[in-house]
């Protein structure tokens, strides 16, 4: 199937390619040690960061395209319970789950037509998929920035 100009767009902005580091490159590499490290001034861990960005563009994803779909309570729902992960299986697993929803999103993007982007979800009270997938980016992007700079903090950023 064959993306229209728009949809290529979005799909940029969904991988970051442009003037954003991307998921993947913000979260290599960081020790172990440094997932769950505060930094004064700073409000999230790195732990928490990449928590809240996976649940929340889950949130997103299953609402775009389930009509049962039930988000979390807010803002508890949303955050982890703990400042660092549990275990390196843990983290591995946020990290492949933040890449599967987003490559889900990236798919709902691309299967749908110009006027399926425009379209009201019909369960919700006027959105759009393309208004979902620019607040994907649009969330994804601003905590991305976080995360980078919280490296940065923690000596922990090339």
């Amino acid at each position: 199937m064959k993306t229209s100009p728009l949809q290529q767009h979005l799909l940029n902005l969904l991988d970051l390619k442009g003037a954003h580091v991307g998921f993947d490159e913000a979260v290599r590499g960081l020790a172990t040690e440094l997932r769950g490290k505060k930094v004064k001034g700073f409000p999230h861990t790195a732990w928490q960061l990449v928590e809240h960005m996976r649940i929340a563009q889950w949130d997103i994803l299953e609402f775009s395209r389930d009509a049962a779909h039930v988000s979390p309570k807010w803002p508890e729902g949303y955050w982890p319970e703990t400042a660092a992960p549990p275990s390196e299986a843990a983290w591995k697993k946020g990290i492949a789950g933040f890449r599967h929803d987003l490559d889900e999103m990236k798919k709902l993007v691309a299967e749908a037509s110009d006027d399926q982007l425009y379209a009201r979800i019909s369960h919700g009270d006027g959105q759009t998929l393309l208004r979902e997938a620019l607040l994907v980016a649009d969330h994804n992007s601003y905590h991305l920035g976080q995360l980078v700079m919280l490296r940065k903090m923690l000596g922990a950023w090339k």
